[in-house]
C-alpha cells in the first residue's frame, strides 16, 4: 500500500493536481495505452463525464475500477 501522490495535469488549458495512489496512475497509464491517447487526455475525460458534486481523484479510482471489472 503507498499513500497518494499528487501530479499536476492540464484540462482545458487549466492546471489542476490529482492526487491518486501509485496503483492507479499505473492504472490509468495502460488504460490510456489501450486506447492510443495520453493519460492526460484520458484524465480530462474522466473530468468532463464527472458529476460536479464528485472530486477528480475519486471520479479516477471509479473509471478505473469499472474498467477493470468490464473487462472480466
Amino acid at each position: 500500500m503507498d499513500a497518494p501522490a499528487k501530479r499536476s495535469v492540464s484540462i482545458d488549458g487549466h492546471r489542476t493536481s490529482v492526487s491518486l495512489e501509485d496503483a492507479f496512475w499505473r492504472a490509468l497509464d495502460r488504460i490510456a495505452k489501450a486506447r492510443d491517447t495520453t493519460r492526460a487526455a484520458l484524465i480530462a475525460e474522466i473530468d468532463h463525464a464527472r458529476p460536479p458534486e464528485v472530486g477528480l481523484g475519486t471520479a479516477c479510482r471509479l473509471f478505473v475500477l469499472a474498467e477493470s471489472t468490464s473487462k472480466r
